[in-house]
């Protein structure tokens, strides 16, 4: 038996879980990078396209999120409402974002605040279950630190500007997904053999 047999036979059923399921973790960041890419392209846009590109993302993000929290086994032990909640939030800031498109940029900048700050204590408390299973749960708990900084530069600083939050939300989405990215492929090598 190798160490990686070994290894794999004593995967916990989160880690299994997000192992299996690793390819949704890269979808989640090439959506991400996608996203800032696409608002760097258009900084001078109006606040509309930046809500909906924003909206797009959310809901993209939520679906896989959920995705994830629901694809495991009937029978796992391990709890992912936690990846749940992460999934709920993404598609019901997307439903308000699409619901309300004209809102101004300091609203939707609160918006986004929020959410990355509830999201990222989510994906540190995530982190915080996962150490106990596995080794690289620092990535996840890394893209949680960066949300809540995020949000809370976002609280304190509200008027830097349109073009000013179209950057930094750009910039911070593209940070995200390559962790999500690297995560994803750290998770890969966890996932059993078919």
């Amino acid at each position: 038996m190798t160490s990686t047999d070994a290894q794999r036979i004593v995967l916990r059923p989160l880690l299994r879980a997000l192992a299996e399921n690793w390819w949704l973790l890269l979808l989640r960041g090439i959506a991400a990078i996608a996203f800032g890419a696409l608002a760097l392209a258009w900084p001078r846009e109006t606040i509309l396209t930046l809500t909906l590109l924003w909206g797009i993302y959310a809901l993209f993000d939520g679906v896989l999120a959920l995705w994830e929290a629901v694809s495991g086994g009937i029978s796992e032990i391990a709890p992912r409402w936690w990846l749940a909640l992460v999934g709920i939030a993404g598609i019901g800031a997307a439903i308000a974002a699409f619901a309300w498109p004209g809102m101004t940029a300091l609203i939707l900048l609160w918006f986004i605040a929020g959410w990355a700050i509830f999201i990222g204590v989510l994906h540190i408390w995530g982190a915080f279950r996962l150490r106990i299973e596995a080794e690289g749960e620092w990535l996840l708990g890394l893209s949680g630190v960066l949300l809540v900084a995020f949000g809370v530069i976002a609280f304190a600083r509200p008027g830097a500007g349109a073009l000013a939050l179209i950057w930094l939300i750009a910039w911070f989405a593209i940070a995200i997904g390559a962790i999500y990215i690297w995560a994803a492929f750290r998770l890969r090598k966890f996932k059993e053999p078919a």
